[in-house]
């Protein structure tokens, strides 16, 4: 019996032998070894956007969220006069909580830069810092027709009316509005977009903190081609010394059309 023992005892040994350590930065409890992102698309789009971004991200062992908003992407079918832009602040701060994720890096592309900016408002106790992508801004109060002219704002709600489905959504531009150039790429893009709910330029943006509520924030701008209704937020984020400024020299839709130095840019912000 006492052999037997000895055995199994050396048997043991053997085996965790073969297990390696578990270093201190691959440790999953330790939330500051492994940054969480979330990505949020912009208009038109769904999670579906990020997949090249989300595949490197993992790949250099951090968890990825990429989550489609309400009534876009493959969640076009809950598409209805009440989406709003709390809508999708509600569909971020669920998933943060649902998945109870801490130290996460959030990431919103164009108008999903309005959508973190009330993420980080209602839930900043779970993030690390906030990255836009080419994004826009608003100030608290403002919805994204604030600033047009009301001939703009009534043609585009006809347009809404006229080609909006029927529950009021603005239709998709093509991809090459994007700075998409690539054949098969704005094929995979142009395939996949959906109408925008009406409801996220008529709602204004609601914030108790100013915009960031002191968390870290860096913009990344896209220069090749640029879109001329983003200037204003660029113009604000150069005067704003709170900012960390990059740049990257592709078109909008830079999880698209680099997703590569795209997500070396991210990854590098976690060292910044």
């Amino acid at each position: 019996m006492q052999r037997r023992q000895l055995f199994i005892t050396s048997l043991a040994g053997a085996a965790a032998a073969l297990v390696p350590p578990v270093r201190a930065t691959e440790n999953a409890a330790d939330p500051a070894s492994r940054p969480a992102f979330v990505l949020v698309h912009g208009a038109w789009h769904g999670g579906w956007c990020w997949s090249r971004v989300a595949a490197r991200l993992r790949a250099a062992g951090h968890a990825v969220h990429a989550p489609t908003l309400t009534g876009l992407g493959e969640r076009q079918h809950l598409l209805s006069p009440q989406v709003n832009l709390d809508t999708h602040i509600a569909d971020v701060v669920n998933l943060l909580e649902c998945e109870e994720l801490q130290n996460v890096v959030l990431v919103g592309h164009s108008y999903g830069g309005i959508v973190i900016s009330g993420v980080a408002d209602r839930a900043r106790d779970r993030l690390r810092q906030l990255v836009f992508l080419d994004a826009l801004l608003l100030d608290s109060g403002k919805s994204l027709f604030s600033d047009f002219p009301d001939a703009v704002v009534q043609q585009r709600l006809k347009t809404i009316r006229e080609t909006g489905a029927g529950v009021g959504a603005a239709p998709a531009l093509p991809p090459s509005a994007f700075g998409v150039k690539d054949p098969a790429d704005a094929a995979w893009v142009q395939r996949r977009m959906t109408p925008q709910p009406v409801g996220t330029y008529l709602q204004p943006l609601q914030l108790r903190a100013p915009l960031g509520n002191g968390l870290p924030k860096t913009y990344i701008e896209c220069t090749v081609d640029p879109i001329a209704t983003l200037d204003p937020t660029k113009a604000r984020v150069r005067a704003d010394a709170g900012w960390r400024m990059r740049t990257l020299a592709t078109g909008h839709d830079a999880m698209v059309t680099a997703p590569g130095p795209l997500s070396d840019m991210l990854l590098s912000e976690l060292a910044a």
